[in-house]
């Protein structure tokens, strides 16, 4: 497993293929404000056969330190990690598919932070829930115990950045790739984080324009959405959001794709840039 993209399709035979090949299914349904208690009910109301839930709040972030730094979705531990997905039923050598129910920003926060802890064989449902049941496939309710995992976790897997290594990506000549949707890149109705604006030099490319109902977007479009934001597929690439998660999501619309270097991820983002005063903010 390759692509850190599967079809449905794809996920179904796989499910139904050798026992070293099934993936262990992980839902980590998530949306911005609603809390893990709401989403853990979404979870528990329908969810793919066998699927572990994950919050991505309490595995996938640290806890937040109280100045800002480290964003509002602190890079995890690589102990809070490996504890959660054992938790999940996570097994070494076996392959992972995360999902939610759409656009796939909690799924791709929870991909990129397994790959970047070594998990080459982690992928994402593309579509998620709702691709799932429009396929007509089975789902199901209630909680699922799974046995726990014994995968053991080895960080390095994936460029992770942090502020000075955003302004030494600038300054060596790299792109960066802001995710958040275009008003908040430009300053406008920023309802979110105390300060707005974007980080000086940032290209304003939003994860969630690289998604329809179905999924993904194809290769010709994702490279045509980063032309038209003055962006290059040959350049080192880094990326940003407000707190980690449209970054991953960014992030993993420009692997799958093929398009450009494999991209480095600021998780802080820009709630840790501007927990700084002193670092530059343009409008």
């Amino acid at each position: 497993m390759n692509d850190p993209l599967l079809t449905t399709t794809q996920l179904q035979a796989m499910r139904v293929g050798p026992e070293p090949n099934r993936p262990v299914l992980v839902d980590v349904r998530w949306a911005l404000g609603a809390g893990p208690a709401a989403n853990r009910a979404a979870y528990l109301e329908l969810h793919l056969p066998g699927a572990a839930f994950l919050d991505l709040e309490s595995v996938l972030s640290d806890p937040l330190p109280g100045d800002g730094r480290g964003g509002r979705h602190p890079m995890p531990s690589v102990q809070r990690v490996q504890e959660g997905l054992r938790a999940a039923g996570v097994r070494a050598g076996r392959p992972v598919v995360f999902y939610d129910a759409g656009p796939g920003l909690g799924a791709a926060r929870a991909w990129w932070v397994a790959a970047y802890h070594g998990l080459e064989r982690a992928a994402v449902l593309d579509g998620g829930l709702a691709a799932w049941t429009a396929a007509g496939l089975p789902v199901e309710g209630g909680t699922v115990q799974p046995e726990p995992g014994d995968v053991v976790l080895e960080p390095g897997g994936r460029e992770l950045l942090d502020a000075d290594g955003v302004q030494e990506h600038l300054a060596g000549g790299g792109q960066l790739l802001d995710a958040r949707p275009a008003e908040r890149y430009r300053g406008e109705n920023e309802t979110i984080d105390p300060v707005a604006g974007h980080i000086p030099g940032a290209l304003s490319l939003p994860a969630l324009s690289l998604v329809t109902d179905e999924g993904f977007v194809d290769a010709e479009h994702v490279v045509g959405a980063l032309t038209r934001a003055g962006g290059h597929t040959d350049r080192p690439t880094a990326v940003y959001c407000g707190s980690g998660v449209q970054a991953a999501h960014l992030a993993l619309a420009l692997e799958a794709r093929g398009v450009g270097p494999r991209p480095a991820v600021y998780v802080g983002s820009w709630s840790d840039w501007i927990s700084d005063p002193s670092r530059p903010v343009e409008r």
